[in-house]
């Protein structure tokens, strides 16, 4: 089973060895991971970190874009895996075992995706990481839906033909109208329209640094908001609850440690 690992970077020399490593450390073979790197044309170190380093994506693709969502689309068209799935320049692999626990779950569930969890991380002085948020997703129930659950978008890994289902009347699979929820916008279309159902993998996957664009500031976390509840409109899912919930739901995420 060939998984397609795609990794969106701009100006980010300060972390891209970091997924580098975490995906070369992979137990699964390298003949079946395909790692796709789209660059929106940094103009720090990136490129040049990944070009020297001995783990070499087997796609690289470096011009200018329209953002985050902008670049997922270019990565999607050029995946040509089993499977899809996306590790973020700030991202890495929490273990080396997890392409093959994700490989193993699709096989003996004959689901079409599988996600997991997802822990965020800062930096410590000795050089490690402490664990500051732990989103334990919790099995899909497609009730849950209106009560704001949703799986960590960088731990969900989709059969490749669900984004050709999925996808928009302009050819797009995340809407780029969106600056900040538009893989929240996707997830409500994949599990409440084309009615995917996906297998739980009960262990960390990914863990991800403090910092990301829709937690910045009360600015970004307001547009987040705004965000969100025109994905919610749009996809017919719950009403005004779903937002609060969604929001609400989190504060867990901070003591379940």
């Amino acid at each position: 089973m060939k998984i397609s690992i795609i990794t969106a970077t701009y100006n980010s020399e300060a972390s891209i060895l970091c997924t580098l490593r975490s995906i070369a450390e992979q137990e699964y073979p390298r003949e079946l991971i395909e790692w796709i790197v789209v660059d929106g044309a940094s103009t720090d170190r990136t490129l040049e970190l990944v070009k020297a380093a001995d783990f070499q994506p087997d796609r690289l693709v470096s011009e200018p874009d329209k953002g985050l969502y902008d670049a997922l689309n270019k990565g999607v068209r050029l995946a040509t895996g089993d499977l899809v799935g996306f590790l973020h320049a700030d991202d890495f692999f929490a273990s080396p075992g997890v392409l093959n626990r994700i490989a193993c779950a699709l096989r003996n569930s004959g689901a079409e995706a599988v996600y997991g969890d997802l822990q965020y991380v800062q930096d410590l002085a000795d050089g490690g990481f402490g664990v500051v948020r732990d989103w334990k997703s919790g099995i899909y129930y497609r009730r849950n839906l209106k009560w704001g659950w949703m799986p960590p978008h960088p731990t969900l890994y989709l059969k490749r033909e669900i984004y050709e289902r999925a996808k928009l009347e302009n050819g797009e699979y995340f809407d780029t109208s969106f600056t900040c929820a538009a893989d929240y916008d996707f997830m409500l279309r994949i599990f409440a329209r084309h009615e995917v159902e996906p297998a739980y993998l009960k262990m960390v996957f990914v863990k991800m640094r403090l910092g990301g664009i829709s937690n910045r500031s009360l600015k970004h976390i307001v547009q987040k908001s705004r965000e969100d509840w025109r994905a919610i409109r749009r996809n017919h899912i719950g009403h005004l609850h779903t937002l609060v919930w969604k929001n609400v739901g989190k504060l867990g995420q901070f003591i379940r440690r």
